[in-house]
């Protein structure tokens, strides 16, 4: 067997997150149709492992999956024999042969995601599926002020969604940062950790854009991460403002 990591792009609008699930459109269960296709449709089928989920509406710029194949098909080629099977809201943009230590999901250090606000009164209905839409006016300063308070080690239990999995609620955060961007007007919102739980960078957000607006003091933060209580954080910002924007592997696990 051989394995592939590759690395790709979708829209989220039209799936019903990464993770398959019965009767829905996944990213994960378009991957695993195709694979299997490719592969004669082997008994059992052959699986497509992410480097996480990510929920409905939730768009990635560059995701990573690992699957194993029996046959040996060359990197450039196996990019061409997957896009021209996906559906146009898929595109993968590398493929690389990898030895079978390589997982994508064990093996990821570190995930940047982007969250993406737009302002104004109105909803534009051309951004609506790409960035949420906040009408009320905001500090960014001030919430990037508060971001840094999010930044080391922390139990995050004030900012996971109900129905996670996860076995422990302790991540860290690298980055956090808010800027709004010049070229479109939109306010970014950055975090770098080594694991998100379920709905993190939305609660967060959503904080945040509370603090932005005067809802809540600067350190807030603070207080509700010691809380750890999810009725603390409230809110939980809409998903078609958020990118998995790519994932940091360390070391390359490219063969030579």
């Amino acid at each position: 067997m051989y394995r592939y990591k590759i690395t790709f792009a979708y829209d989220g609008t039209n799936f019903a997150g990464f993770q398959i699930q019965p009767h829905q459109r996944t990213v994960e269960q378009t991957l695993k149709t195709i694979v299997n296709r490719m592969a004669k449709n082997p008994t059992p089928p052959l699986s497509v492992i992410g480097s996480g989920r990510t929920d409905a509406g939730v768009h990635a710029l560059n995701q990573v999956a690992h699957f194993d194949l029996p046959t040996l098909i060359p990197e450039k080629s196996m990019m061409r024999a997957l896009n021209s099977q996906l559906p146009l809201d898929i595109m993968v943009k590398k493929v690389e042969l990898v030895d079978h230590s390589f997982h994508a999901r064990f093996n990821a250090h570190r995930k940047r995601y982007r969250y993406r606000v737009r302002q104004g009164e109105f909803v534009d209905p051309f951004r609506r599926n790409y960035t949420a839409h906040y009408k009320y006016p905001v500090d960014v300063e001030k919430m990037n002020m508060a971001a840094q308070d999010l930044l080391g080690e922390h139990d995050f239990t004030s900012f996971v969604a109900s129905g996670s999995q996860a076995k422990s609620n302790v991540r860290t955060i690298y980055e956090a940062k808010v800027w709004r961007e010049e070229s479109s007007g939109e306010i970014c919102f950055d975090f770098v950790g080594n694991g998100f739980l379920y709905n993190q960078v939305r609660i967060m957000v959503a904080l945040l854009l509370e603090i932005g607006n005067g809802q809540r003091p600067i350190a807030d933060v603070k207080r509700v991460i010691a809380a750890k209580d999810r009725q603390e954080a409230r809110m939980t910002a809409p998903a078609e403002g958020l990118y998995l924007v790519n994932v940091d592997y360390g070391e390359s696990q490219e063969k030579d």
